[in-house]
């Protein structure tokens, strides 16, 4: 399971779980909902740090992943590829050579 997917899964599930707790206390629903957002925000910077962390470790390997490949592939369009070897520029005509 990617990190990031759990991550997201542990930071419903607190949501849930602390709406639970929350659902025995009589208030407005709505702010049942703004506390519970708010709380399992709170409780997931501590208690998911872990999974927090793998999956920033993850998206920084595909950032770099991403970026060294679209570097190669520019460099193969420009011509610049390390397997071949450059081949000299054509010459240019100067406006003294006949056409």
């Amino acid at each position: 399971m990617s990190a990031a997917l759990k991550y997201t899964l542990g930071r419903i599930g607190l949501f849930v779980a602390v709406l639970a707790g929350l659902w025995l206390i009589d208030m407005n629903v709505f702010l049942k909902l703004m506390l519970a957002l708010v709380f399992s925000a709170a409780l997931s910077f501590f208690l998911l740090r872990g999974w927090r962390d793998e999956m920033a470790g993850e998206i920084a390997e595909a950032t770099e992943r991403r970026r060294t490949e679209k570097e190669r592939l520019r460099s193969a369009l420009a011509g610049e590829d390390e397997t071949t070897t450059p081949t000299p520029d054509p010459p240019t005509q100067t406006p003294d050579s006949p056409r």
